[in-house]
């Protein structure tokens, strides 16, 4: 379906571009701030562990599950107010969340922040490549913005530990209000509008199950470790998740307008380029909030020091992002993609044979390297790869 967007000049597309950048850096830099704030809640809100779990996974766990029914809603109604109201709504529970007197009340808002998030997030690269329509300039352009989500997760730690060593743990939370005010008005001035010409019905059917589908499985890989892989907990949630999907699959084939078009998945290119950006931003995340827990609680490092000891990621996976598109147009998606995994798996290797109490720092730095490196030439090619195998809407 052709997709309409007011025309954007050469000069307005560098500002576009740096407010969706911007947008997206606070967003998900978010899922990894609070890693470093946790053990300041188990002294000052008396959280336990399954509290901090939840207290970082609940945002993930929303965020992803709504990410196709938000995209969606943006296509429908207009993505550049569908991203206002999400950065709206992630502003104002950010700024509630920061006062939360108990632990289950901060799970909750920060579920609600997840929500704007959703809202958010998918519209950005919606927008980016209705903006940035030529074969290069778009790979360029999603290049800098997979860079600045790479970034974002691996800056979490820093700038949560900064804000710890100065003020009280609610700071974490409530600096997102002030950047995304200032995100909001630089969205009104400078993104155009764009939605689908052809508006589509509402699919309430499609859009449950989506929720569902991906939702319960999130929460089955979140509480994996926790009851067991192989327990029935488990093995019912992903059962539920798998029966979700099934149906969504046989309920979107069934519509003459879908919310998704399944069909898309039968290019391997599309496929393969989402199943590995999926499978490197779990891992991200998970080595984040592992890593930072490790400093913190084995190694005793304070909320900044912690922070500080995982800047050397961001360094690597920085310097990385923006080769990966050159280089991906010279050997090949493929290879590139292929081999930033293949980095990944060394580098969590590394960490998984030699963590102890007392592991050296610059060998947690060579498993960052290796991880932080491979994000870098994973992110910017398959997500090209993804965006160029759609058709134009």
């Amino acid at each position: 379906m052709p997709t309409t967007t007011s025309p954007v000049s050469a000069r307005q597309k560098a500002a576009v571009l740096a407010v969706l950048c911007a947008s997206v850096f606070v967003v998900v830099l978010d899922g990894t701030i609070v890693n470093v704030a946790l053990p300041t809640l188990v002294r000052q809100l008396g959280a336990s562990t399954s509290d901090l779990q939840w207290i970082v996974d609940s945002y993930v766990l929303v965020f992803a599950g709504l990410l196709m029914a938000a995209g969606s809603l943006g296509d429908r109604l207009g993505r550049k107010g569908v991203m206002q109201i999400g950065l709206a709504l992630f502003a104002l529970f950010s700024g509630l969340a920061a006062f939360s007197g108990s632990p289950g009340e901060l799970i909750g808002w920060r579920a609600a922040m997840g929500v704007g998030a959703a809202l958010m997030f998918p519209a950005t690269l919606a927008i980016l490549v209705n903006v940035f329509t030529a074969p290069r300039e778009r790979a360029t352009a999603i290049a800098v913005w997979a860079a600045t989500s790479g970034l974002a997760v691996a800056l979490g730690p820093v700038t949560g530990g900064w804000l710890l060593e100065h003020y009280w743990w609610g700071s974490v939370l409530v600096i997102n209000v002030p950047v995304v005010a200032v995100a909001l008005i630089a969205v009104a001035r400078v993104v155009p509008t764009s939605r689908d010409e052809t508006i589509r019905r509402f699919d309430p059917l499609g859009t449950v199950l989506s929720i569902a589908a991906i939702g319960v499985l999130v929460w089955a890989v979140i509480e994996g470790p926790v009851h067991g892989w192989a327990s029935t907990t488990s093995l019912l949630a992903f059962a539920a998740a798998a029966l979700a999907l099934v149906t969504f699959v046989w309920w979107e084939r069934r519509r003459e307008h879908p919310m998704l078009d399944v069909s898309v998945f039968a290019n391997m290119r599309f496929t393969a380029g989402s199943v590995a950006v999926t499978f490197a931003f779990f891992a991200l995340f998970g080595f984040v909030f592992v890593v930072t827990q490790y400093f913190q609680f084995v190694r005793g490092y304070g909320a900044l020091e912690a922070g500080i000891r995982t800047v050397p990621f961001a360094v690597f996976a920085a310097s990385t992002a923006p080769i990966a598109a050159a280089l991906a147009e010279r050997i090949g998606t493929k290879v590139v993609v292929t081999g930033g995994l293949v980095a990944m798996s060394v580098g969590f290797a590394v960490a998984a044979l030699t963590a102890d109490v007392d592991t050296p720092y610059l060998v947690i730095v060579v498993a960052m390297f290796f991880m932080a490196s491979g994000l870098g030439l994973v992110q910017a090619p398959a997500t090209e790869a993804i965006m160029g195998s759609l058709p134009p809407h």
